[in-house]
């Protein structure tokens, strides 16, 4: 009893260094105990925790799994597991994992939030919500217990809430850059209510920490836009930016590379894939009607969204067992000709039902599948692949506008208006190969523009071309009440509008590099720079 309390003890002890990463200090603390009592549940938890704070999740799941074995009853292991299953890849793991640990209805506020976190990351977002809220409930003077359960309740369509979330969160901790930024970015700005004083303020108090500025520039910028200001806007923009683009160290040869060697996949040799697989990919840029015409067709009673999947690159990548940290690269993309096309559509079919229990018709729309067109018609003869494209000046400055995941490479082109501007250059000549390689019944290019013109044209258009009878939900898109988790979750809930139609205008001259690269590249007429 007595040996108890004192593990006890020190392992606290251990704890509280952890919690200020001090970890020299936690992990000698826990191997202290565990030389006394090899089977110490506590202890091996903690290291798990220190072991996935130093990101080797392989090694922090055995750990856990050491956990869970001395007590199985360890719901906070079995979050914490799955959170590292999530950072590996292993979708459907993760989410079994995840479901463990909620079965055994913990109150702790760290593992409801750990539980949220997995069922987000997996898509799940109404599961999400349930959990954000308990550990709000449980812990309300936790700030980023807030944002979280604000960033969920965006995702299905619960703005008002989201909003009162983000501000909560802002109000317990005022320099939480990304909760300041995301209410701002819920509500119109108007002359007479504005965050403007609020967002300078911390802009000027935080500028130091690129993540926080960059958080904070968008949301000046997207303020000073809703006052109309496009000029002020795009130089917050290049203020939020700036410090960012140093620490990423991006040069546009990168993609260039990675565009070459998407082309070459459109030309390998036919083989034979799983042709009981149906999928609908949705791809192209970001920012250009993705989620608008992921709405349109999820609106019809025989397909469902699945939101943005990383599971083709995951498989394509095992497949290609290529040793490059990317799952998204040349390299992986070059080994594709050895791949067994049949065996990989499979995989992807399996890893879809896993996770999210979905098969048969239904969307994935992830934007950088794109790259993955060619195989993902080789893996799956029927599946469709719907390109979006929008006006190219509109699209370089949608993506500049938009504040991509920090922690997402494919996006580094987005710092710089020039170096979206020559992406987006890349992007063309790689879509117009696809187009003259690829078999028109299941590869299409649909344009923004033409779907806000034509709503129900367009509708039809996709719908047979995915082989499905017309349905009047497919145009009532505003109504349809699954999750969306993109930039689109606000705009999407509301009947079409036209104002984003020829934005790029209003944003002369401020954008006039960017479209001297487009001219330069070929993309557009040098008559534009007239206009």
């Amino acid at each position: 009893m007595i040996a108890g309390s004192s593990h006890a003890r020190t392992l606290s002890k251990a704890a509280a260094h952890l919690e200020a990463r001090r970890y020299r200090e936690a992990h000698a603390l826990c191997l202290e105990v565990l030389q006394q009592d090899p089977l110490n549940a506590e202890a091996y938890h903690l290291l798990g925790v220190l072991t996935a704070d130093h990101h080797n999740h392989a090694k922090a799941c055995e750990l856990f799994d050491r956990a869970i074995a001395a007590d199985r009853s360890r719901a906070d292991s079995l979050a914490a597991k799955a959170r590292s299953l999530i950072a590996l890849n292993r979708k459907d793991e993760a989410v079994a994992c995840a479901e463990s640990a909620a079965s055994f209805e913990p109150s702790e506020a760290l593992t409801l939030d750990t539980i949220g976190v997995v069922f987000s990351r997996a898509g799940l977002h109404d599961r999400a919500v349930t959990f954000y809220e308990q550990a709000v409930a449980t812990a309300p003077e936790w700030a980023n217990l807030h944002y979280n359960q604000g960033a969920a309740l965006q995702f299905v369509g619960r703005m008002e809430a989201a909003e009162t979330a983000y501000r909560k969160a802002a109000a317990l901790d005022p320099d939480d850059a990304r909760a300041l930024a995301a209410a701002a970015q819920l509500r119109c700005q108007t002359p007479d209510q504005n965050d403007l004083a609020l967002l300078e303020a911390a802009f000027e108090r935080l500028k130091a920490d690129p993540d926080a500025a960059l958080h904070l520039g968008h949301a000046l910028a997207k303020a000073y836009e809703d006052l109309g200001d496009p000029a002020a806007a795009l130089s917050w923009l290049e203020r939020g930016k700036k410090g960012k683009a140093v620490t990423l160290n991006y040069h546009p040869s990168a993609d260039e590379k990675l565009f070459e060697a998407a082309m070459k996949t459109a030309h390998l040799p036919e083989a034979a894939g799983a042709e009981e697989a149906e999928p609908i990919f949705i791809v192209g840029m970001p920012r250009t009607g993705t989620t608008l015409v992921d709405r349109i067709l999820s609106g019809h009673s025989a397909v469902s969204s699945a939101g943005e999947l990383t599971d083709f690159a995951l498989y394509m990548k095992r497949r290609a067992k290529t040793p490059s940290p990317l799952v998204l690269d040349p390299e992986t993309l070059e080994a594709a000709i050895d791949v067994d096309s049949a065996a990989l559509g499979r995989d992807y079919m399996a890893s879809v039902k896993a996770s999210l229990g979905l098969e048969g018709r239904f969307i994935d729309k992830m934007p950088l599948n794109i790259f993955y067109a060619p195989l993902i018609l080789r893996a799956m003869p029927n599946a469709r692949v719907i390109c979006l494209r929008r006006h190219p000046a509109d699209t370089v400055l949608s993506n500049y506008r938009q504040l991509f995941a920090t922690g997402f490479s494919y996006y580094n082109y987005a710092y710089d208006i020039t170096h979206t501007a020559r992406y987006f250059a890349g992007f063309d000549r790689m879509v117009k190969d696809f187009e003259d390689m690829l078999p028109a019944d299941r590869f299409i290019q649909v344009h923004y523009e033409k779907v806000v013109d034509n709503l129900e044209a367009e509708a039809r258009r996709l719908l047979d071309f995915c082989g499905l009878p017309f349905e009047p939900g497919c145009v009532d898109f505003h109504r349809n009440a699954a999750p969306v988790a993109t930039a689109s979750s606000a705009q999407v809930r509301k009947p079409l509008y036209r104002t984003s139609l020829d934005r790029w205008k209003r944003y002369r001259p401020g954008i006039d590099p960017a479209l001297g690269v487009l001219v330069e590249e070929g993309v557009l007429s040098s008559d534009v720079l007239a206009e």
